[in-house]
């Protein structure tokens, strides 16, 4: 599967350079992955340490800044060509990225920054582990609290809701975070608990069901975020490309959480993926 999975990422990537001009469409990205574009996105951010929205605005300001340093092309008309509707957001964008003006830009000497295409190969190191096992779950359904998110901003802001939910935990023990998709480039985040048969769901709550079904259950210790954030990484960027048997379930993930320790680094919490038989 390895090879498999690899041309498939870089047809990917192949196909944004190929686009860069053009509207850029998530799912029509991950499709040349075979892989939704809720997975894609987490795959990519694992792989690439940024995410797939970053990445081609940075190859766009490279590709931009390259006509104009060599070309007498018109700035709105380079604006344009690199999907911004005005000099004015083309200018601000530029500048946050290079240092400089446009204008600055076209003089002898300017400086700028280039962001190569990204190549997706295989390097052989030092192995590493990761914890985890294959397991059937029943059916089930979470209670909780949600907030949508946009993938671009997922990760600093949903550290900000577990404070904010912290601060009135409404009843919640926070056993559960889950990421539900909704249109490939927005998800919710639910902070949840399981909800009991026959319970009440209290007031300002919702629920989710999950079907039954294997998950693969990752293992992660040490303190948090951490120690997710590290394992999540290695889910990605090792244990996927070796996947056999299995493939994804649904657009949806979930992390449990147990009592932090008394020593952060004995602090246990894990990464579920629903999965599916080929």
């Amino acid at each position: 599967m390895l090879n498999g999975w690899m041309e498939g990422f870089q047809a990917s990537v192949d196909y944004i350079e190929e686009n860069l001009t053009e509207e850029l469409d998530i799912d029509e990205i991950a499709k040349k992955a075979a892989l939704s574009s809720f997975y894609y996105q987490r795959i990519f951010g694992a792989l690439c340490g940024m995410t797939v929205g970053e990445y081609i605005r940075a190859r766009r300001m490279t590709a931009a800044a390259q006509e104009l340093a060599c070309s007498d092309h018109k700035v709105i008309d380079i604006a344009i060509k690199y999907g911004y509707d005005s000099p004015d957001s083309f200018a601000k964008a530029f500048q946050r990225f290079h240092g400089i003006t446009p204008a600055q830009a076209r003089e002898q000497g300017a400086q700028l920054r280039s962001f190569a295409p990204l190549h997706i190969k295989v390097t052989l190191e030092g192995g590493s582990m990761l914890d985890y096992r294959i397991e059937e779950k029943e059916a089930f359904t979470v209670v909780g609290i949600k907030k949508s998110f946009n993938v671009e901003n997922g990760y600093r802001e949903i550290p900000k809701f577990w404070d904010e939910w912290m601060s009135d935990m409404k009843g919640l023990k926070g056993m559960f975070g889950v990421c539900t998709d909704m249109d490939g480039k927005n998800f919710d985040y639910w902070i949840a608990d399981l909800l009991m048969p026959f319970a009440e769901v209290p007031e300002g709550l919702c629920t989710f069901q999950i079907p039954a079904g294997p998950w693969a259950i990752f293992k992660c210790v040490g303190p948090l975020p951490e120690s997710m954030q590290s394992v999540n990484t290695k889910i990605w960027s090792e244990w996927l490309p070796s996947l056999q048997g299995y493939t994804f379930a649904a657009d949806y993930s979930l992390e449990a959480y147990t009592p932090p320790a008394e020593n952060p680094a004995d602090t246990v919490s894990y990464i579920c993926i629903p999965l599916k038989k080929l």
